[in-house]
């Protein structure tokens, strides 16, 4: 007990971090996805930017913003290292609490803004905020702190599993109200991970995620706008391919012009006003056309690492009996995994169209702010475990 309290005490003055005592493995990877995603977003946005008034025909106009992002990120994430791993803990329930309200007040008209027929941001003057981005940092802390509280009981289906679905689906009916299905799935597949790394039952954990997928299929079937998606989705070249597969079919177009070496950094014709979002849910599409089967690789390949960091920091964690941190780590580990996924499988077509961005690479404050704090307390956790 007494290694695990100085393991989570705080830093003592002049005992900052060095270069050496962060995991290269973790660090490294996520800057190269950064800054690989800066200057694709630049790429991708640099013809929609020079025509639209919205930017005031500036090329840079998404360049800019995005490395404003990334410097505003990079702070919050030096200020959130600093915050001891028990701290979280204790604020956990509260920022969980806090994101509840952001969603409640994202639905309010004259607070949250409507952009595309959702209604996602709520509108502070230069910037917009995203409360879905936050609420998914805040369901991987909330839920570690209630599977730490709720560790005896863990195998218990009225204890341990009814509270926290009555708490996802509050959440989950939020979102869908926006709406913003992606983040939905994403949110649910965060704590159903997170409650059977903690030690939910089995078959039970197996069960409900049947009843979940029966759920997810039902909200498709009968919402007109997904289910067209999810039709398009099967055969998107036949199925309405100047409608709700419009995206899909360019989007395959592009990886198919990119072959394995891609046509070169800048030269993408795919992003000349053919495909929608291509900065942002399609960035993806522009990295497979301009830089091709190498390019896309070399993105999933540090992917892969980032999310192997952090299932190994978590895990050498719960062998420090540290088990909040450890859920911690491994629960980002599948929030990233998991949403860079659902991204690639959206953009190459074997998942149906969601407005989901790639992680640490698309364009957007909210997305780029959360990761970055993400990151930080992935890092804080690992330099307590060496300490």
């Amino acid at each position: 007990m007494s290694s695990s309290m100085r393991l989570d005490g705080p830093r003592l003055p002049g005992s900052g971090p060095r270069a050496a005592e962060l995991d290269p493995w973790l660090l490294w990877p996520a800057v190269a996805l950064l800054l690989i995603g800066l200057v694709m977003v630049y790429s991708a946005s640099i013809a929609v930017a020079d025509s639209s008034r919205f930017t005031g025909n500036r090329s840079d106009f998404f360049l800019i913003r995005q490395a404003v992002f990334l410097a505003i990120g990079g702070v919050a994430a030096l200020m959130a290292f600093q915050v001891p791993v028990r701290t979280w803990q204790a604020w956990s329930m509260w920022l969980f609490l806090g994101g509840i309200v952001l969603l409640v007040l994202v639905l309010i008209p004259g607070i949250g803004s409507v952009v595309n027929n959702s209604r996602r941001w709520i509108n502070l003057g230069p910037v917009n905020i995203q409360p879905s981005e936050l609420v998914k940092l805040f369901t991987v802390l909330y839920a570690a702190s209630y599977i730490v509280r709720r560790l005896p009981e863990m195998g218990s289906f009225r204890r341990a599993f009814v509270p926290m679905a009555l708490v996802i689906l509050l959440v989950g009916a939020l979102l869908v109200a926006e709406p913003d299905y992606g983040a939905f799935v994403v949110i649910v597949l965060i704590a159903f991970g997170m409650l059977f790394l903690g030690g939910i039952n089995g078959k039970l954990f197996f069960s409900l995620g049947l009843v979940a997928i029966i759920g997810f299929a039902t909200l498709i079937r009968f919402n007109e706008l997904r289910w067209g998606r999810f039709i398009a989705f099967l055969d998107p070249f036949n199925n309405d391919p100047l409608g709700k597969g419009y995206q899909l079919t360019h989007s395959l177009i592009a990886f198919g012009r990119g072959e394995w070496f891609g046509v070169g950094l800048g030269g993408s014709v795919e992003k000349l006003f053919y495909l929608p979002e291509a900065h942002t849910d399609f960035l993806l599409a522009v990295i497979g056309e301009e830089l091709g089967l190498i390019g896309v690789a070399t993105v999933i390949a540090l992917f892969a690492l980032v999310v192997h960091r952090a299932f190994a920091i978590g895990r050498r964690a719960l062998l420090l009996e540290r088990a909040y941190a450890g859920l911690v780590a491994q629960g980002v580990g599948i929030w990233f995994g998991v949403q860079a996924f659902i991204n690639m499988g959206v953009n190459v077509g074997i998942l149906p169209t969601k407005g989901l961005t790639l992680p640490l690479m698309s364009y957007g404050g909210s997305g780029i702010l959360v990761n970055c704090i993400a990151l930080a307390i992935l890092l804080r956790i690992d330099w307590e475990n060496r300490r």
